[in-house]
């Protein structure tokens, strides 16, 4: 039931204040025709209504959610602890640089922590999330061009096997995308890469582990095939997980790169943000970075670079979403890195290895961070799809692997286990993928019809996609009377 549905005429209670300073109301033609629907309800009644909404929520600290290519892994609470001390919370971003050297200080120490882990040498903490980045990082790819008159580089070269916002980001930016397709192996088709390169070629995106959970065995000569045709080389970070510490994208010649604090460095993922998406690059890019970069001259100071972009975000970006990362690899240091990518493709091939007898597996063989199957056999032999077997998963208190991604592999199904779960856990969730496995052999009409123990049941998905129901309808409501009754 929502809250509007639970109030009750008269109820009230003292959160707030009293006003203390003349209230002051719009001109006339500004205000509204009719009150606000606000409920009205007593504190006791709101606070449980919360409490209840809280409770059907789902997140990493409820349990196992092993979605794949988002790396929803644990949050250790002192990054919240070091986001909240009043040295970084009780700051305004207009302040004079003097007054906020520590707060300089953070930002130059994550600058130079990320570079070394990706292989960088300059980054800008403004993105606001991995999207973002890749906007970014795609603005720089073209100032650069622009910088060298050379204006007929308008495409960017993205995999079949792609996150979508990839081919999003090149559109916004003004370049027109040329998919190329996988080889049979799960990694970039050369033969494809060579004939879709030339002089018309801006870059490429990519992310090495891929969306398949694939280190792509010829990462070396795709970056030479396309910096050989002028074109410069684009890492997308949502996998950094499995590889940070062990190689590094600069390594691998990549020109930019984004990375996802939310994912990789342990900080909120989902719920609309803060997310942030920093964006670093090699040297012979940094002039065109967005403006405030940090440099210590004696102290820190903000400046910006000779060609700058500009802002592409109000301020340094989220600030304590950069903090909460510091922190975290302050405490891993410089073992603890490369220990917890070890640890993310440990686990994924764990579970890969319990499970691959019954479940075809997109691509055999060791998997990174992730791993994929194909349920196309098991819908043809029972009916029961990728959808059906992510519903069960509700029904048993874990969060579904994702499904349906990548678009290349039929009835696919995505897990990422990430490296803060125990091995305890990892069995658990083995064990119900095997238990859903023979439901779907033995029973399938339970499956269509799960997840049949949560709050809200199997739900009419294209009707609800089709026919979104965006706002509450007061229509028929007392409250939907103006102030003068009618």
């Amino acid at each position: 039931m929502l809250i509007f549905e639970k109030g009750r005429e008269g109820r009230s209670l003292s959160i707030l204040p009293e006003c203390d300073v003349p209230v002051t109301m719009p001109e006339e033609g500004s205000q509204r025709k009719r009150s606000l629907h606000l409920p009205q309800m007593s504190e006791n009644d709101i606070s449980r209504h919360y409490t209840e909404t809280a409770k059907m929520a789902y997140g990493v600290n409820d349990g196992f959610y092993p979605l794949g290519s988002c790396t929803m892994k644990y949050n250790p609470k002192i990054n919240e602890d070091t986001s909240s001390l009043p040295g970084f919370t009780q700051i305004h971003p207009l302040q004079p640089e003097h007054t906020v050297q520590g707060c300089l200080e953070v930002l130059k120490t994550a600058e130079q922590y990320l570079c070394e882990i990706t292989g960088m040498d300059r980054m800008t903490f403004q993105p606001a999330a991995g999207a973002h980045g890749e906007f970014v990082g795609l603005l720089l790819m073209k100032a650069y061009h622009e910088s060298r008159d050379d204006k007929k580089r308008t495409k960017i070269i993205v995999p079949d096997s792609a996150h979508g916002t990839n081919p999003a980001s090149a559109s916004m930016v003004g370049f027109s995308v040329v998919c190329i397709p996988s080889s049979e192996d799960g990694g970039v088709d050369l033969e494809a890469l060579r004939k879709a390169v030339g002089e018309d070629t801006a870059g490429l995106m990519l992310t090495n582990p891929n969306t398949l959970g694939l280190f792509d065995k010829n990462i070396l000569e795709i970056t030479k095939i396309i910096h050989d045709a002028g074109g410069l080389a684009y890492y997308d970070g949502a996998n950094l997980n499995a590889v940070m510490g062990m190689v590094r994208p600069g390594d691998m010649g990549f020109d930019v790169v984004h990375l996802n604090l939310h994912k990789t460095f342990s900080t909120p993922h989902g719920g609309g943000g803060p997310g942030s998406g920093p964006v670093g690059c090699k040297s012979f890019l940094a002039e065109f970075l967005p403006g405030d970069l940090t440099e210590k001259e004696g102290r820190y100071l903000l400046k910006n670079p000779p060609h700058s972009m500009g802002r592409v975000k109000s301020f340094y970006g989220n600030f304590l979403t950069v903090v909460r990362a510091t922190t975290y690899l302050l405490m891993l240091g410089k073992e603890g890195v490369p220990e917890a990518s070890q640890h993310a493709v440990l686990n994924a091939n764990y579970m890969m290895a319990k499970l691959k007898d019954i479940y075809d597996m997109a691509y055999p063989g060791l998997c990174m961070h992730e791993f994929v199957m194909s349920l196309a056999m098991l819908k043809k032999e029972t009916g029961v799809s990728a959808m059906d077997i992510a519903k069960g998963f509700l029904d048993h208190g874990i969060h579904p692997p994702t499904m349906y991604f990548p678009l290349i592999v039929p009835e696919a199904l995505m897990a990422e286990p990430t490296e803060t779960e125990s091995k305890e856990t990892l069995d658990h969730a083995i064990s119900v993928f095997r238990s859903l496995y023979e439901t779907a052999k033995s029973d399938p009409e339970t499956l269509h019809q799960a997840p049949i123990r949560t709050p809200v049941t199997r739900l009419d998905e294209v009707r609800a996609a089709r026919n979104p129901i965006l706002k509450y309808d007061f229509s028929d409501k007392e409250t939907d009377k103006d102030d003068t009754g009618n």
